[in-house]
Parts: C-alpha cells; structure tokens; sequence
C-alpha cells in the first residue's frame, strides 16, 4: 500500500503498481469492508466508471514511457492514474448525488463540480461518493440515511462530520486524499478524529460551483490526506477564479504551494503566535485535548517562535452568530427541495400543500428538520430578520478583530476540538452537545480564514487522535501548509494511523 501522492506516482512511473491495482483494491476493501461484522461505512458506492478510468491511465503512461516521454506527462497531468474520495454532495457527472438524505434518493449529478473537473483535468480518478451527515449538517456522521461511519482507529467511536466518510476512507487507506465540504468545521473535526490532516482553505479559494449549499456565506470545499504535501498539491491544481462561482477567487503563492517546503530555522524565529486567551478557558475541555495543545505550544516554543496570549472576546459569540447564520441560509437553501422542483415526491393525491408537506416529512431526516425549523423561526416575521442581522453584525466584527489579530501575528494556535472523538450514539439525542463539538472552528469559518487540522496526539484512555489547528490570515495558504510540513517532519507518518 502507498500513503502518499508522491510514493504512488513514483510507483505509477516505475511500473510497481498500477492504477486498475490501486483502483481494484480499493473497490475490493470496500466490497470487504460491507460484509464485515461492524462496517467502516466510508464510501456509500464506488463509481462505474472508476476501473475504466483506471485502464485509460494506464494506456496513457505505457504510451508516455514508450515514447520516452513520462516526465512530461506527469507534469501535465500530475495526478495522473491516482484514486479519490469524493463526498456525497459534491457533484460527479452521471452519478448518484444524495446528499446523504432519502430526499434525493436517486439523484444523478447533470455535471461535474468545478473541483471535480480540475482534478479530472490534472489525471485523477474519483473512485466514489462518501458517506456524510445528511446534507452536512452534522459533527458526526450519524446522521446519514445509510448509517454511521465508523473510525477507522476504532470502529465503535465516530469519524466526525460532516466529512466523515471521506475522512475514515482516507484514515482507513481506502483512498489517497478525499474532498470534503466545510460550513462550521466538517473537514477540520473528522481530521482531527481520524488522526489525518484537513485542510479549510480561505472562502472562495475553491469554487463552490457544483456543491450543494447549506449555509452559502459559509460553505467551502476543504482536503484531507495523510500528509500536508498531499493536501498542498490538489489544493494548488483545484484552486482559482471559476466563471461559475462569483465568489471564487485567486490564490496567491501557489508555486510555494506546490513545492512545498518545511519552515527554516531563520523563518521560526520571526514566527508569531497568537494564543486566543478564551480558547484557554474552555469549560469540557478534555484533558488530554489541553495537555497535547500545551505540548503543541512547547513545540513552537522549541523553535524560537514568539507566542502570546491574546484578548478576543468576540470568540465567546462565535457558536451562537454561526448556528444563527447557517441555519437560516440553511432553511432558504433547502426550501427548494419540495417535491415539485427538485427531490422525490410524496403524493397521496390531496393537493400541493399536502404534497409539500408529507415530502419533506418523509424525506428529510430528524437534525435537518430541526435545523430547518430553527432557521425559518430566526427568519420569520415575528423577528423581522433580526436575529440574522444581529449574527451578520457579529460576523462583521469577528472579521475585523481576527483581521486586526493577524497585523501583528502569522498565526492563530488552538486544538481542533474540545474532546477527542466520542462513541457512537452518546451524543446524537444531545444536540447542544453536538453543537458544542465545532467550539474552536466556527470562528474560521465565520472569519473566512486558512485554517489547517495537524495530528498532534492521542488520550490516554482510549489512544484516539487529537487535532491541533494552524489558522492564517485570508489568502495565506502557504505559510500554514509549510508550517505542517514543518511538524510532519518531525512526527513522521502521524497522519497515517491505520497501517495495511
């Protein structure tokens, strides 16, 4: 099995694998894995199309190397011949598009994603949909009308959410990378959980063209794969101006993203760290969470880097200005899937209103159903939008402060979460609770910064993973993705927790 980008393409070139092997094993893991006693449940399916896909490669390189010519391939396609996973609301043409939810049970995707495009373009072969909370709205993945997925470090935890099929597929080397959406922190907490890295770009730096929207302000395309260098390269081919997505935008530095190199000695020294001081004084923090963040801190500390604690006490606002915001986007969002104009339909023959009514209830499942409710009673008339502007006023703030935070320091350190992955079923009759898991990575969202998930740890009682977050300023990619090449380094394949 290869773990990364790199050894897989090295592999590609020099005829050690190849990609029908690697698209063949992962179909045959997956295939496994569903008659096994307590299934991972990563992937929901594997597409079609991906064997075929695998054997154009193939044709491609020992044409290439036949004619002498395989570098120059590889530098046009650099990608070329390498698997997957792709989350359920991310649009591949002609295939299942669910969203995780019964309301689309049946869906095809008309088009690809812009990412999914750009990847394709590069060579790389999606090898099928993943499982996720229905239509992201989740910190688990326990909300999927095909059931849980497990963590692959132990099966009867969660993987997070709501990327938590493409994160226990990447964990569990059933894929190489994975594309998994972010609205609140559903790419950063299954990382963290599964022991990887995960990455959530600056809004914008990835179209959004061709993802379902829950919140549209806040929804962003993010990456998870076992080393920063396998998050930098797909990150550099995906990212840019895209016609059909006008809030896309350019990504500055991308050669560095490319070539990805760790920090020097010199860079280390004139690092400065911000160490939010409310970050500090969480309540339910676990232990094991605050000893591996002060390991984290001795860390930098050991590299010469400045780290101060700071005063942000808009953070305390975070939660309640996110959930105010994503829910409402959230219940505008999803109206459209009613029956009539997009989703199955439940018609017993009684008029529209009915129609309406008996399809949504049937079709959408307990968390979306009360994330919808809540976003329509912060919208209704009773509040005159009120409540949502009072959350946007918040987000304005959060913006500038964090903004202000970033003119005198390079970086943001906090964990990813307040706990480490939780058993299944402990939470999800817990809403708040589960809520309460996204503490540290709304403000990223909200403030629409980079902001990176490392491997950093395990607890002491049950060895699961813990997450650290680097967060940068807007557009500043570059520095946290060299920052985990620089902690990669030096705690060599912490992103690859479960070896085959």
């Amino acid at each position: 099995m290869f773990y990364t980008i790199k050894d897989t393409r090295d592999a590609l070139k020099s005829g050690k694998t190849t990609s029908l092997q690697l698209v063949k094993d992962s179909i045959e893991t997956f295939e496994k894995d569903k008659s096994a006693a307590i299934p991972l449940n990563a992937f929901i399916e594997m597409y079609e199309d991906a064997l075929a896909k695998a054997e154009a490669a193939d044709k491609e390189i020992a044409a290439a190397k036949a004619a002498g010519s395989l570098d120059k391939l590889f530098e046009e396609k650099p990608l070329l011949g390498i698997p997957f996973a792709n989350k359920d609301n991310i649009s591949s043409k002609g295939h299942r598009l669910t969203c995780a939810s019964k309301i689309l049970k049946g869906y095809v995707a008309p088009y690809n994603a812009t990412v999914i495009n750009r990847l394709e373009a590069a060579g790389a072969i999606a090898l099928g949909r993943c499982n996720q909370d229905e239509f992201a709205m989740g910190s688990s993945t326990e909300y999927s009308c095909y059931g849980p997925t497990r963590n692959p470090i132990n099966r009867e935890y969660v993987s997070g959410g709501s990327s938590g099929g493409s994160a226990a597929a990447v964990a569990a080397n059933q894929a190489l990378f994975g594309l998994g959406t972010e609205t609140g922190g559903s790419v950063r907490l299954p990382a963290s959980y599964c022991g990887i890295y995960g990455l959530k770009p600056t809004y914008g730096v990835l179209s959004r063209w061709g993802v379902v929207a829950y919140g549209s302000s806040l929804d962003q395309v993010g990456i998870l794969g076992h080393t920063p260098a396998d998050i930098a390269e797909p990150l550099a081919l995906m990212c840019g101006q895209d016609m059909y997505d006008d809030t896309s935008a350019d990504l500055p530095n991308v050669d560095k993203i490319k070539n990805l190199t760790a920090l020097s000695e010199e860079e280390f020294k004139a690092l400065k760290i911000a160490i939010p001081k409310q970050f500090l004084k969480t309540e339910g923090a676990d232990p094991d969470v605050v000893e591996c963040f002060e390991d984290t801190r001795k860390w930098f500390e050991s590299k010469s880097a400045k780290i101060d604690e700071v005063d942000l006490p808009i953070l305390d606002a975070s939660i309640a200005s996110y959930y105010v915001i994503a829910l409402s986007e959230a219940a505008s969002n999803l109206s459209r899937f009613d029956g009539i104009r997009y989703g199955n339909r439940v018609d017993n023959g009684k008029g529209y209103d009915e129609l309406y009514v008996d399809t949504r209830s049937e079709g959408f499942g307990p968390e979306v159903k009360r994330r919808i409710i809540i976003g329509n009673y912060v919208l209704s008339e009773q509040f005159s939008g009120d409540t949502y502007k009072k959350g946007m006023t918040v987000r304005a703030r959060m913006q500038r402060e964090v903004a202000k935070v970033f003119e005198s320091y390079d970086i943001i350190l906090c964990p990813t979460c307040p706990t480490a992955a939780f058993k299944l079923g402990s939470k999800v009759d817990s809403p708040l609770e589960m809520y309460l898991s996204d503490l540290y990575t709304t403000f990223v969202n909200l403030a629409r910064i980079p902001s990176i998930s490392v491997p950093a740890g395990r607890t002491s009682k049950d060895d699961m993973p813990i997450g650290m977050q680097f967060a940068g300023k807007m557009f500043n990619e570059a520095l946290i993705l060299r920052l985990a090449e620089s902690w990669e380094r030096e705690h060599e394949r912490c992103g690859i927790p479960v070896k085959q």
